[in-house]
This record gives C-alpha cells, structure tokens and sequence, in this order.
C-alpha cells in the first residue's frame, strides 16, 4: 500500500478536464490501454479489450466536443462493461465455455445510454461464471485477482470491474448485483460500488442469474463517480418488466460533504452479534461512525431486526432456485460446459422444492415490510459489506460465502439502495469497506454519504503499488 504522489484519475476530474478542452478523450482512452497492457497480464480484469472501437469512439468524441456538442460528465471516459452486459457485435461470455461464442445482435439497455451519455467501452470484463462461478481455474480465460495483492481474491461476482478500476484501467465500470456482487468486489478492492434499488436500473440485455434479485449499477474510484455514471442508466426500461417508472433525482446535487439532519442508525445486530466480523473490521466502522458524525450526522443504534441469517436463508433460497432454473437445459444437455464451481454452486437449486421456494417468498415479504419499518426511525443504515479483507485465493472455497456470508445480501432481499465505499485498510494493507443502506429509491442520499465521508477521509488518496509503478 502506498500514498499517491498523484490522485486517482477520476470521472469528475477527467470530465472537468474534457469539458475544459485540458484533455482529450483520445489522450485519456490511450493511457488507460497503456495501463491495461502494462497491468492485464497479472491481474486478467479483461476478458476482451476492445482498442480499435475505443480509439475510434475517443476521436468521435474529440470532434464533437471541439465542436461545441459536449454531451456531459460521462462524454470521452473509458469506462468497461462486466461480460454480462450484451454488446451488438462484440461477444458477451458470462466467463463461460457455455457462452463462448455468444454475439448480441443488440446493446444492453445500459450499454446504449452509456454510449449515447458519450462513454467509450474499452472492453468485455472478467466476472465470476455466470455472476456466481466463484474464482474458478478452469474457465477458458483465468480470473481477476486483487489490484492491492494479486494473491488474494478480488471479490466477485465483478471482479474484473473492481480489478480494473482498482488499477486505473477503466475511470467507471458496470457490475451487477444478485448478493453483494458490486459491493463485495468493492470492498475487496478499495473503490466504490453502488446497487441501486431494485427496478431503478433496467437488467434487460444482461445475463440474468436469479430474476427477483438481480440488480446493476456502477462502480468506481469514488461515490462522486458513481454518482455521475448513475445518471444516464436510471429510469424505466419497459424491455424489464421489473423495470419501476419512479421519479430520477439529480444524483450530484446534494455532495456538499455535509450530513447534518441525516439520521443514521448502525446495524451492529448484523457485524458483532449475528455473525461477527473481523477485529480489524469491527474497528474501521466504529472510526466511520465517529467521522459520520463530525459531519453532522445523528448516529444511533440501528432497530432490532430479525436474525441475518433470516435474511441469508432466504436470499440462498430464492437465488439458488432462480439461478438453477435459467440454466436447467444446458445443465442437463452437457453439464461439463460450466466449470466446478459454477456446477457446485447452481446445482443445490435443483434440491428445492416449489414449497421451499414459495415460504422462501413469504419471509422475504415479511423482512422486506420489516426493515421498511425499521427505517421509518432512520435515514440510512451502516455496516461493513463484508466480515474480512480480502481472502488469499488459495483459501477460497466453493461456498465460502455460506460458511461466512456477506452483510450485503440482504438487501438484495429487500431491494433497498446499497453502497459500499473504502473505510480504510488492514494491517495486511487490504481495503475495509463501509456500506451505507438508504429507503428504497433514494440512492441520492446514499451517494450523499458516501460522498461527504470520502472526502472527510484520507483513503481515496492511497494507491496499490501496482498503480504506482505504471504511473
């Protein structure tokens, strides 16, 4: 772990730069190719890098800003798409032998308001299997590793987006979020990752793992960032039928660094009592609670809710069954298509019966009106994403996140507005997370937080070495 001499390349700082003429996209896309062919050899954030488009989007943009159509913040930044995301012409693998050959005729919805904002997509990212695979070895490309250490495991399910911002390949990129699968790669990776509110971002052109859980949303160096990637891709899709057609807030109007009148309940019942995190972990969210409140918040105990593993049991039921239902047909015409883990993660689905599922159903529906409840007292909730640093990869298991599941999770159940930012680093020098829970559809106030304690903190100014050295 190292102190920049520089800061991180921002969306906010490149788009200030872009739009004042200090910068050109052409510049910009060609040091982060630089970047991914200096770093992508060790740390494979990408499945395929797509040079030639990116340099001949960056030259379009370069025209049309010099010619007075400057589109907005996102207009020129090299951002990268999770390899779920389907790309006209360019394959969308899911990390897949099943899918290796898989050419969308058309975009994402995502994918064209990106490149309608003016983003430029310099390729396919790495992602667990399927969003749920896990680290696996024997997939036809290797998987991320972790940009502060390439032993350990980057967190996933995009990992390759949180590898790829991690190191500065890519100013933004898009994941998706069934568990914890943008805040876990976050927290593992030091930057910030948002899942928004079930129905705010539309899923329509992305591989589906499990329909009632399945969230996107954006990750980046800081929540500013996601804040402005946010923007263009909230809002109704009709081609998603869980698609909500709710109001858009302007997503930067409110990171003033200032939470006074924020009420903030803290969820210790989850981390120190339910299932308990790291010392260290424990340690970095009762430091955020203290500059939460120098900030102006009013920090309080958060009430009590049902047992997390509620929750757990609940969201494994549902995604496990869900998951096994979009690939029963491939798994029973050739199950050795998908690698180990994928198999011994989606297989257990088939154990469950229609009963199971349905109670399943009916706790989710009893936590979902709980936590509304409970949030009738508060603003927003905080807790760690996850229990640890990040894991060594040789240490990961096919179900490490049932042995010790993740704080994320059950807001996926709830669908409830979930960001995770960098709360600083362990004595090992691997990133702490801190994730900020807001009411459903207002991501503008989780930004707020999240925004306001980066700025009151050092950590958006360290870098990984690797970083670093290809500065």
């Amino acid at each position: 772990m190292s102190n920049a001499a520089a800061p991180m390349m921002t969306i906010a700082r490149a788009a200030k730069l872009i739009e004042q003429r200090k910068i050109s996209p052409v510049e910009l896309v060609d040091r982060c190719l630089k970047r991914i062919a200096s770093l992508d050899g060790t740390y494979h954030a990408f499945i395929e890098v797509l040079a030639e488009s990116a340099q001949a989007e960056a030259l379009k943009a370069e025209k049309e800003i010099m010619a007075g159509h400057y589109k907005g913040p996102m207009h020129g930044i090299p951002i990268g798409l999770k390899d779920i995301y389907e790309t006209r012409g360019v394959r969308t693998t899911g990390h897949s032998k099943v899918c290796a050959d898989h050419i969308p005729e058309t975009d994402a919805t995502t994918t064209h308001l990106l490149a309608q904002a003016g983003a430029i997509n310099l390729g396919k990212l790495s992602t667990w299997e399927f969003a749920i695979g896990g680290p696996s070895f024997d997939l036809p490309w290797p998987p991320a590793v972790n940009p502060w250490n390439a032993a350990h495991d980057p967190g996933g399910s995009s990992s390759g987006t949180g590898a790829a911002v991690g190191l500065g390949m890519v100013l933004g990129g898009m994941g998706s979020d069934t568990g914890g699968s943008i805040r876990f790669p976050a927290a593992m990776c030091g930057i910030a990752g948002i899942k928004p509110t079930y129905g705010r971002v539309s899923r329509a052109g992305v591989l589906p793992l499990a329909f009632s859980l399945d969230h996107t949303g954006p990750m980046a160096w800081t929540a500013e960032d996601c804040a402005l990637m946010l923007q263009p891709v909230a809002g109704h899709d009709p081609r998603d039928p869980a698609s909500a057609d709710v109001p858009v807030a302007d997503y930067t109007a409110g990171l003033n660094g200032n939470l006074k009148g924020l009420r903030v309940g803290v969820l210790r019942q989850f981390y120190e009592r339910d299932s308990v995190a790291d010392a260290d972990v424990i340690a970095a969210l009762d430091e955020a609670v203290t500059v939460l409140k120098s900030l102006g918040a009013e920090v309080v105990e958060a009430p009590p809710l049902s047992p997390f593993g509620d929750y757990i049991s609940a969201a494994f039921i549902m995604s496990r069954s869900e998951s096994y239902a979009v690939h029963e047909e491939t798994f029973k015409a050739n199950p050795n298509l998908f690698g180990s883990l994928a198999r011994q993660r989606i297989l257990p689905g088939a154990l469950f019966s229609a009963a199971d599922y349905i109670q399943a159903m009916r706790r989710r529906r009893e936590l979902v009106n709980e936590l509304a409840v409970a949030m009738q007292s508060v603003d927003l909730l905080v807790l760690p994403s996850v229990a640890t640093a990040a894991p060594r990869l040789e240490d990961m298991t096919p179900h490490f996140n049932v042995t010790r599941p993740m704080y994320t999770t059950p807001f996926n159940l709830t669908g409830s507005p979930a960001m995770s930012v960098c709360s600083g680093f362990s004595a090992a020098g691997l990133p702490l997370s801190l994730q900020i829970v807001g009411r459903p559809f207002d991501e503008a106030t989780v930004l707020r937080a999240g925004d306001a304690y980066e700025r009151a903190t050092e950590w958006r100014g360290r870098l990984p070495d690797a970083v670093m050295a290809a500065a």
